[in-house]
Formats: C-alpha cells, sequence, structure tokens
C-alpha cells in the first residue's frame, strides 16, 4: 500500500477566497475516528458540487476534503461493530462539511456513521444510488407514513432528471405508482419515461408565483427544488396528500400560504438526510435494495474517474448532469 493517496482538498485565504487542488495525502492527515476505509468509490452529488465551487456555504472547516457519501473496505477499525475486510457505506453525518470527506482514496470516521453494504451490492452499485438515491427512498418511506400508496393518486417528482429525481422516479414506478415527473430539460423526457416516469411536465409549469390554491393534479410528491416549484406543488396537491421536501436547487425559500394546510389539509414533509437514525439508516438501504431495479442503474448513472470529480462539481450545480455520477478509485 502506497504511504501517500491523492486526494481533493478546499481551502480559503485570509480574504476567503475559495480554491480547489489535488494533493497528496497520508492516513496520518486524516481525521480523528475509529474506523479507517479504503474508500472504493464515490459520487458526486449536489451538495459536492456546491463545498467545490464555493456557490453554498457547505464547507465550514478549513481546509478541508469533500465528498458526503463513499463504499470501501475496513481496513484499521477499533469499533466493536466492524471488522477488518467489512464492505461498508457511508452517508451525510457531517462528513465532507466538517469532516474529512470521500474525495480521497482513504477515509477515517466513526463507526456509529457507517452502514453494511446490503448482500449482493457492489460499491459501484451503492455509489449509483449514493446520498441521492438514499434520500429519494427516504422521502418514498416518509409518503407512505402518510398513507400516500399507488391508489391515492399521482405523484410529482420534481427536479427529474437530477439524483434525487432520478432515482425516486425508479423507485415508484417499481411500486405501482402514476408518476409525473418535473423537468426543465425536455430533451431528457425519453430517459425519464425509461426510468417509468408515465407523464412529463415543463418546470415552466411550476415555476412561476403560486396561487394560495390551485387544481389538485397529485395525491403527493417528492420535491428536491424549493421556492416557487414547491409552492406551486402544495397548491395543486390533493385533499389530505403530502409533499416530501429534501432540496434546494432552485432556492431555500418557499413563498407560499397556509391555504394547501388549512383548507385542503396537505403536509410538508420534511426530509433528512445528513444526520437520520442509524435504523432509519438501515431501513432505507434494505428497501433499495428490495425496491430500486438495480438494472436500471446503469441506465441513470454514469462513471467517471478521480480526476473528473472537480469537473463533474461544477456541471452538477450548472445543471448539466443527468442522474448519478460515480467515482470509481
Amino acid at each position: 500500500m502506497s504511504d501517500t493517496f491523492k486526494a481533493i482538498l478546499v481551502s480559503r485565504d485570509a480574504e476567503k477566497n475559495q480554491s480547489v487542488e489535488i494533493v497528496d495525502l497520508t492516513e496520518a492527515d486524516l481525521m480523528e475516528g475509529d474506523v479507517t476505509v479504503a474508500v472504493e468509490a464515490t459520487t458526486v452529488n449536489y451538495k459536492d458540487g456546491l463545498a467545490i465551487t464555493g456557490k453554498a456555504p457547505v464547507v465550514r472547516r478549513w481546509p478541508l476534503v469533500p465528498g458526503i457519501d463513499f463504499a470501501g473496505t475496513v481496513i484499521e477499525s477499533s469499533h466493536p461493530d466492524w471488522r477488518k475486510g467489512d464492505k461498508v457505506i457511508l452517508n451525510g453525518w457531517g462528513v465532507g462539511e466538517t469532516h474529512y470527506g470521500a474525495f480521497a482514496a482513504r477515509a477515517r470516521v466513526k463507526g456509529d456513521w457507517l452502514v453494511p453494504l446490503p448482500d449482493g451490492m457492489s460499491p459501484h452499485d451503492a455509489m449509483a444510488v449514493g446520498t441521492a438515491g438514499y434520500t429519494a427512498m427516504l422521502a418514498v418511506m416518509a409518503l407512505e407514513r402518510h398513507g400516500i400508496v399507488p391508489d391515492r393518486g399521482p405523484v410529482v417528482v420534481t427536479g427529474a432528471a437530477g439524483g434525487v429525481g432520478s432515482v425516486a422516479i425508479s423507485i415508484l414506478s417499481t411500486l405501482g405508482y402514476h408518476v409525473i415527473a418535473s423537468t426543465g430539460r425536455n430533451a431528457e423526457s425519453p430517459y425519464l419515461i425509461d426510468l417509468g416516469a408515465a407523464e412529463v411536465i415543463s418546470r415552466d409549469d411550476l415555476s412561476q408565483p403560486a396561487k394560495p390554491l390551485a387544481k389538485e393534479r397529485w395525491a403527493g410528491g417528492v420535491d428536491s427544488v424549493g421556492t416557487h416549484t414547491l409552492a406551486n406543488v402544495l397548491s395543486m396537491t390533493s385533499y389530505g396528500g403530502a409533499i416530501a421536501a429534501c432540496g434546494l436547487a432552485g432556492g431555500m425559500d418557499l413563498p407560499t400560504s397556509v391555504a394547501p394546510f388549512i383548507l385542503r389539509g396537505v403536509s410538508l414533509l420534511g426530509i433528512d438526510s445528513v444526520m437520520a437514525p442509524k435504523a432509519v439508516r438501515l431501513e432505507a438501504w434494505r428497501r433499495i435494495g428490495a425496491d430500486l431495479d438495480l438494472q436500471k442503474l446503469s441506465t441513470l448513472s454514469r462513471s467517471i474517474g478521480f480526476d473528473g470529480i472537480i469537473g463533474a462539481a461544477r456541471d452538477i450545480v450548472e445543471g448539466r448532469i443527468r442522474g448519478r455520477v460515480v467515482v470509481d478509485l
């Protein structure tokens, strides 16, 4: 094993100007933790794009190795749950934000942050799912708990061609839902239909300021966009329906009224993937193994090498990435 390994490091100078570079690190450079993992695959999420480009204050410790999730093999452990050779996944927990993250060949983390790689799933497969897909599954589970089952009516997925949207469409369609996909990239309609969308609508239908209430169009949905899009989605949700909100690709604001909530009994379900309890994570990954068609992963993902991470981070922030990007180390 080489004494050094490549990593991406984001730094900031005294004037708070951010820079990013590929550097050589050693295991002595890693942060505290009771498990050291050889990272075999990672991915580029929207949050990773924000971290590398500095478009939003994702990074809260300087300098930092970004990358919020990885899959790999334990090479050293003092944690009772993990032994050398175990295959593991990490999503969130502040990794890539306040703790050295996945964009390196080695990671040292707390064993409590890890979950086992599901049987039959490779590290590459796990990162084709990644935090985006794991978040999509958390959203689906939240809708189910609220009683939004297929016979309640259609469900909408916004940001449909992105990572969360792509996996959400695949899962929901496999479960029998009538999925309406909303996208700003009309050329992606065939891709979305292949994933299982029954209808594709333009993002423009949802991007203008929302009415307090609009015609009821769906029983539920998964939103990763926020702002006017989420406001419109809520105004078009049928009585007793629910929307799972898990992203802010369009903005952090929510310019809506109380009308959908007090006149139609609509619920807004907040989805947090970063600090979700381990039991919830284990169930989400179990469900991913059961309800996500792994054959579709090749359709909704593509592979890059380590040197392509920085470019992919810029592309995802600019909306030029379809589906998921897997980084094989």
